[in-house]
Parts: C-alpha cells; sequence; structure tokens
C-alpha cells in the first residue's frame, strides 16, 4: 500500500496546479432570430474567456481540468438582456489510466446578463459582472472540486473565492439565483454548504474516494474499501450532514453510476447499495437494478 500511495502522490504534485480546458456550446433556438444576430460571437468569446484567464496563480503547472459550459439561452429582453440555462459538468484524470472521472454535473436554472456583440471579456473580483461574475463562480468550483480530490479540503481557497462572488451578486441587480432559494439546486447554496464546517467529514472523506478510485485498478480490494469509507462516513455524520442539501445531491447526480461500476462485484454489495438507497433515494432505482445484477 506504502508503493502504492506514493506513486499516487507523485501523480498528485504533478497535477494539482490546473486550468480549465473548456468547451462551450450555445443553443439560441428559444430566442428571436434578431436577437441571434447579436450574439454571433458569444461562444467565442466565453470559451475564449474560461480557456485563457488565470484563475489559479501564474506560479501554477499542469494538465488542465476537461470541462464543459452548455448554454442554453432562454430569455432576450431589449437589446444586450439574456437568460439562460447552464449545464456545468468537469472531469479528472484516474491515475495511471486513460479513464476519467467526473466531478461534477450541475444544471444552473437562473442565470441573467448583459451582452453586447464584441464585447471584450475581463477578470475583475473586485467587481461584479453578472457574465464574467457566473463564469468566474464555475471555474473556482471546478477548481475546488478538483484539489479537493488531490489533497485533503485543498479546494478551500476555491470555494472561499466562489462564496465572495455569491456575496457580490447577491447585492447586485442581478440576484436571482445568487439567493439562497428553494429547489433541488441554487448556486448559493451549495457553494455555503462547501465552506460550511458541518460538511467538513464529507469533503474530507471525498478526498479517501478519490483515493479509492486512483488504486482501483492497482488494487481493487483497496480501492472499493476507500470507496465504502466514504459511504460509510456520509452515515454515520447522518446527523450533521443534511442528505437533501445541494451539495449531496451535487455529489450524488456525478458519482452514482461511478460507485455502482466500482463496487458492482464487492462482496458486501447488496448491503452498500441498500444503504446508498437510503442516503441517496434521487437513484434508488439504480441501486436496487445493481442490487439484482
Amino acid at each position: 500500500m506504502k508503493s502504492i500511495l506514493t506513486a499516487i502522490l507523485l501523480f498528485t504534485t504533478i497535477s494539482i496546479a490546473q486550468e480549465l480546458d473548456c468547451t462551450v456550446t450555445v443553443n439560441m433556438d428559444n430566442i428571436p432570430i434578431s436577437m441571434r444576430d447579436r450574439l454571433s460571437d458569444f461562444q467565442g468569446a466565453v470559451e475564449n474567456y474560461l480557456n485563457k484567464t488565470r484563475f489559479v496563480g501564474d506560479s501554477w503547472e499542469g494538465p488542465k481540468i476537461t470541462c464543459s459550459f452548455d448554454i442554453f439561452f432562454t430569455s432576450s429582453a431589449g437589446d444586450v438582456n439574456y437568460g439562460a440555462q447552464v449545464a456545468v459538468s468537469s472531469q479528472r484524470d484516474i491515475y495511471n489510466t486513460s479513464d476519467k472521472s467526473l466531478m461534477i454535473k450541475i444544471n444552473d436554472n437562473s442565470w441573467s446578463f448583459t451582452y453586447q456583440n464584441g464585447q471584450a471579456l475581463y477578470a475583475n473580483q473586485s467587481t461584479f459582472d453578472p457574465l464574467t461574475s457566473f463564469l468566474d463562480f464555475y471555474a473556482n468550483l471546478i477548481i475546488g472540486f478538483d484539489l479537493d480530490s488531490y489533497i485533503e479540503l485543498g479546494g478551500t481557497e476555491y470555494f472561499s473565492k466562489a462564496l465572495n462572488i455569491a456575496n457580490f451578486g447577491a447585492s447586485s441587480n442581478f440576484s436571482n439565483g445568487w439567493t439562497l432559494a428553494s429547489g433541488s439546486y441554487n448556486r448559493r447554496r451549495l457553494v455555503e454548504e462547501l465552506t460550511n464546517d458541518s460538511y467538513r467529514p464529507f469533503r474530507e472523506g471525498e478526498f479517501l474516494y478519490y483515493y479509492g478510485i486512483d488504486v482501483y485498478d492497482i488494487n481493487k480490494e483497496l480501492g472499493q474499501k476507500y470507496i465504502v469509507k466514504l459511504i460509510n462516513l456520509i452515515n454515520e455524520n447522518n446527523g450533521k450532514i443534511d442528505l437533501t442539501s445541494v451539495l449531496m445531491k451535487t455529489f450524488f447526480n456525478a458519482k452514482s453510476e461511478e460507485i455502482i461500476s466500482r463496487l458492482n462485484d464487492y462482496p458486501e454489495r447488496y448491503d452498500v447499495f441498500r444503504l446508498l438507497q437510503r442516503l441517496d433515494p434521487g437513484h434508488s432505482s439504480k441501486y436496487a437494478e445493481a442490487m439484482n445484477q
């Protein structure tokens, strides 16, 4: 085990300093054709911003984080005001394989912003811009989740940056989505949970989970052991961790299929999947199917 851990730590040292390799797609079917012409360069501007902005500091080097922003325009008003839904996802490499692990899969339905054709996009952490601050928020989330998987609580700095952006957004004229609201997803609630000490045990356990993912193809038994450690940790901290929280839903939305695939031949998989049905009722049917295979 010591040699395996050493190899993964070496892998970590060349991988934690990452920026984004982002693909942006845009769908404008729901807005008038006249407004689409004013967005002719929008996809390229956003993709260029996400891929060229330095979110992690000049001293960081390493492979970039694969991610995507799928933007669906839902409304337009005047010449420059838009509403959109955005699907954000990111992946990270799995040690010693060509596979990737899905880190986040988020559907954000409440983005409102302004944009003019040919507008230059600039990063500015001291002021709020409804377009670039939204992109900055998710860039920091992506980096934070990635770092948490390599270093225990390694993403804290970036989750704190995302929370600062949410605070700016909540007091702006574009506060929708930046204030606390009910529903299956709320970006403000997610980042507050990520920076709340109540969820610290989960984030610490998530680091162990990714050790299990990285070691799985080298030592399946050990990998499964660490994956199950996180599941048991969530169960043991049920009184502190809200199973209906945005953070827990976000984790299981990205991870339920990965967990099932890694534990499909686990000796005690029936008990583990039955526990997961209680911890993650949103994917209960998947776990039931896995128990019966």
